[in-house]
């Protein structure tokens, strides 16, 4: 069997998914937090490389998938950045993880 680059992005894209997704179950990441967020975001993009490079027609309910994925992943950094900016305008502090 023969893998290409894309096929390695693939698999880095979903380790990354599902290393972030094992983290939070050990509350080693938050739900919330920026490296959560990211490690989704990029793995995402990730599959959809693959899906989009790999050899054959693409599989477009994955890949619909994986845009949700990065859209709901790009609004959970927006949303934490926001929150965080209006924490840190009271005096509060929050974790970046």
């Amino acid at each position: 069997m023969n893998l290409y680059w894309y096929d390695w992005t693939g698999y880095i894209g979903v380790a990354f998914v599902l290393l972030a997704y094992l983290l939070l179950q050990q509350h080693r990441l938050r739900g919330n937090g920026l490296l959560y967020q990211l490690m989704n975001v990029l793995g995402a993009v990730g599959v959809m490389i693959s899906l989009i490079f790999g050899i054959g027609p693409v599989n477009w309910p994955a890949f619909l998938m994986q845009v949700a994925w990065v859209v709901i992943g790009v609004y959970g950094i927006a949303h934490s950045a926001t929150v965080r900016r209006r924490a840190r305008g009271e005096g509060h502090k929050l974790p970046l993880w």
